[in-house]
């Protein structure tokens, strides 16, 4: 029985492919074990969302041979598909396979008997050949990929050319893979994709996101319901009421904003301005009045100058944005961005990144305090906090909670009392304890 870890690099697409690939490797008799322990085969799963995430592929796929120097070493992911040739320069690879090719990595770690290069045009992908995970290790919650590829071309990001273009799951497959995860004892599952809010429109008859969750809710097959990302200007009033109306649908929704300055929006090719924006987080918090809303932002973009980086700060104090994900501006080779005038220094750009986080953290902490003496459900995990020992898990809008108790709670919905203390952190108390 061969033995096979698997490193992951990314997004929680990237992460879904990699449960989906354990599973498949399962199925054909092998053991998987977890990363840097002794193994037969290693498998690094790659991001290229930046130059940097190329580096730290190349730099994982060394340690993967230094740490097995027998083992079959097999590169997939995003860079293995962008840039297959200069992947299996690396001495350390064994087979560089691209995405959507599930079959030849299968048998490149079975049998080794496929050829050292295997990627296609992704492009000219009209299906979603990597679904199906059963199994999500360490995780409480299950993730599904119901949507593939992009076709918004924003001009940092290379994911168009690397997943595809986009493609979604039919709606009779998406249900059987919601009540199949139901079935392995999953209390949530969180819908994801590369461009979430494109589901729907590749195929006959043409449906869209709100249609499915609805679909979804309606069958009342898992208690808890999520989404991922959804781009600003696909949060329509459709889709929040729904939202509003079905009981397992979580009040949390994750709005990319990337900036709020209508010129570096307009540079990054992204498809709303800051008014828009304005209005679509101004309709969930009216819709949705308890729901977590977050956002991505990129700190420092080509052309950010000091004025509108103080319009983004500006914006974003005056939202109701309950967290930001915060990221510098990284350069990637190949896209529109890596050639514009105007990069900020980098001292300029970490300053911002402080910036915008510390605000960030301003907006978490209010946000929690909202729910301070508030009836809720939390959702435990199936490990504990390592530093206090005690359970942890999130509510329906996203409250990270610990909470006292037996093991016999991980993976049940519990409900709870919240108290938020002074450092906003989140206790809850098991209601009737």
């Amino acid at each position: 029985m061969k033995r096979v870890a698997i490193t992951t690099l990314g997004c929680k697409v990237n992460a879904y492919d990699s449960a989906t690939i354990a599973d498949r490797l399962r199925g054909a008799g092998c053991r998987l074990v977890a990363p840097g322990a002794p193994a037969d085969v290693v498998i690094v799963n790659s991001c290229t969302v930046t130059d940097a995430a190329d580096a730290e592929s190349r730099r994982l796929v060394r340690r993967a041979r230094r740490l097995n120097p027998r083992a079959r070493v097999i590169l997939t992911g995003c860079y293995a598909q962008t840039k297959p040739q200069e992947a299996a320069a690396l001495e350390a690879v064994d087979h560089v396979i691209g995405l959507s090719r599930l079959d030849a990595l299968t048998r490149a770690v079975t049998a080794g008997d496929v050829e050292r290069v295997v990627a296609g045009a992704s492009r000219r992908e009209r299906a979603i050949s990597t679904v199906g995970a059963r199994r999500f290790d360490g995780q409480t919650r299950a993730f599904l990929k119901v949507q593939e590829g992009c076709d918004l071309f924003c001009t940092f990001c290379i994911v168009p050319m690397a997943r595809g273009a986009s493609r979604s799951l039919p709606p009779r497959a998406v249900l059987a893979e919601i009540e199949a995860l139901a079935e392995e004892g999953f209390e949530e599952v969180v819908l994801t994709g590369v461009h979430l809010g494109g589901y729907g429109q590749d195929l006959e008859p043409r449906v869209d996101l709100p249609w499915l969750v609805a679909a979804i809710a309606e069958r009342g097959v898992v208690p808890r319901l999520r989404l991922s990302s959804i781009d600003p200007h696909e949060v329509g009033e459709s889709l929040l009421r729904v939202m509003a109306a079905e009981p397992s649908v979580c009040h949390h929704l994750h709005v990319p904003l990337q900036s709020a300055d209508d010129g570096v929006l307009a540079r990054m090719r992204r498809r709303y301005d800051g008014a828009l924006a304005r209005e679509r987080l101004a309709m969930i918090r009216e819709l949705l009045p308890d729901a977590a809303i977050g956002t991505d932002l990129i700190a420092g973009f080509p052309g950010e100058d000091d004025a509108g980086f103080e319009r983004t700060l500006a914006f974003l104090d005056a939202s109701p944005l309950s967290y930001f994900h915060v990221f510098p501006y990284s350069v990637r080779s190949g896209t529109t961005a890596a050639k514009l005038d105007g990069r900020v220094p980098p001292a300029t750009l970490a300053d911002r990144a402080r910036r915008l986080r510390a605000l960030g953290d301003r907006k978490r902490a209010a946000f929690a305090r909202r729910f301070d003496g508030a009836a809720a459900e939390v959702l435990v995990e199936s490990t504990r906090d390592p530093e206090t020992g005690a359970l942890r898990g999130y509510t329906r809008n996203y409250l990270r909670a610990g909470l006292d108790g037996p093991d016999a709670l991980m993976g049940r919905r519990v409900p709870v009392r919240l108290a938020v203390g002074g450092d906003a952190r989140v206790r809850a108390t098991v209601a009737g304890a």
